[in-house]
């Protein structure tokens, strides 16, 4: 007997992110010498002092369930977190505390959309996006974007996209997979044009922490009461304090959406891991700060030089990153090239040929929305950065 399987499970695609680090690490178990740009997580360990929380909490018997959205301590410290640093002022009834970011966007989707409902997804998105749309049966309305706006929507077209039907938003700055951030002010012409709406936006503020040169990062949330009000804000401790694993995001916003989202999480998982909780309170104490900027001026180094190299290679334009650590060139002009043997015919191919042929694995454009591009992370070491640009240098020659 087969299985029956969901058409729900048939139509969600594997992650391409996932896919392409997997791929990268099935050679590298043959014995290959794959440099990987794949990876969507920083290479720096998490900090002692976040470790040692953990470890004291489960010594203390904190191993037990504790209420859907996390302990009231938890809750207050992303509380008082956001007041502090982003300047929103969210009541510990207003956070909840999730199972990584991706539970977070997903959760927070599910609260909110109802089928018919149309989302607006900006060009390119993080590949999860689409899909956590999908299994919340709205539509996705995608924002298509370019070289000449720096890979960001503008009011204009954000106004003749809003449609009866649009129920969302979806920012994500800095962004993955692009590396770009919106400026303050570019942030309030978007919030202008949603006044008077009824749409939602959902604002994933993950890489907040990871902006460079003179870059200035404002939570959507914090423009206007409007914007205040009509936003749900996503963040995780994921990217700027290196806890990729822990699986810990958490969501801020209107008591009713959060409410919503508790009693999703109630049946879905219960509550968050508990001596993590623990983990996520140390976290934003005192020893942030020096934490974070280790690894912050490391990623801007790392950022610049990748950067340089990518737009001295052939048919390859590079803007610098101002946030996250990705780069996002535009590859197109090697399209309809044979290189090795393989015709380059889009992002597929190239990433494809790249690996098969240099041992450099990146992630294609395309299922972020651009198919133009190729997705590149320099959180791996200065040594594998510059021995997998040198590769794809000499193979793109």
């Amino acid at each position: 007997m087969n299985m029956k399987v969901s058409k729900r499970a048939q139509d969600v695609p594997p992650s391409a992110t996932i896919a392409v680090t997997a791929r990268a690490k099935e050679l590298k178990a043959q014995g290959v010498d794959v440099v990987g740009f794949g990876a969507g997580e920083p290479d720096f360990d998490t900090p002692d002092y976040i470790k040692d929380a953990a470890i004291e909490a489960i010594r203390r018997g904190k191993t037990k369930y504790t209420a859907a959205p996390g302990i009231p301590e938890v809750r207050k410290a992303i509380a008082d977190k956001l007041r502090r640093e982003n300047g929103l002022n969210y009541t510990p009834e207003q956070v909840i505390l999730n199972m990584g970011g991706k539970h977070s966007v997903y959760e927070a989707m599910q609260a909110t959309l109802d089928p018919g409902d149309e989302v607006l997804l900006p060009a390119p998105y993080w590949v999860t996006y689409p899909e956590t749309i999908k299994l919340a049966g709205a539509t996705t309305k995608v924002l298509e974007t370019g070289k000449s706006t720096g890979y960001k929507i503008t009011p204009d077209q954000l106004k003749a996209a809003i449609s009866d039907k649009t129920a969302m938003l979806v920012l994500n700055s800095p962004s993955n997979p692009g590396g770009f951030t919106y400026t303050p002010d570019e942030l309030r012409a978007l919030a202008k044009v949603l006044e008077g709406t009824d749409v939602i936006v959902l604002s994933d503020e993950i890489y907040e922490k990871l902006i460079y040169g003179d870059t200035r990062f404002i939570s959507f949330a914090a423009l206007s009461d409007d914007a205040y009000n009509r936003t749900l804000t996503l963040n995780g401790v994921s990217k700027a304090f290196s806890m990729t694993g822990w699986r810990l995001g958490y969501a801020a916003g209107p008591l009713e959406a959060i409410k919503a989202m508790t009693r999703l999480q109630s049946h879905m998982t219960s509550n968050p891991v508990t001596f993590g909780q623990y983990a996520v309170i140390a976290a934003f104490g005192p020893e942030a700060d020096d934490a974070i900027e280790k690894m912050r001026v490391e990623f801007e180094k790392r950022g610049k030089y990748m950067a340089e190299r990518l737009n001295a290679m052939s048919g390859v334009e590079c803007p610098e990153p101002t946030g996250a650590f990705y780069c996002f060139p535009d590859v197109s002009a090697n399209y309809g090239r044979t290189i090795g043997g393989a015709k380059i015919s889009g992002s597929m191919d190239f990433a494809k040929a790249l690996l098969d042929q240099a041992n450099v694995a990146l992630v294609p454009g395309a299922p972020f929305g651009c198919d133009n591009n190729v997705r590149l992370s320099f959180a791996t070491s200065t040594e594998q950065i510059t021995k997998g640009l040198d590769r794809m240098e000499n193979w793109l020659a």
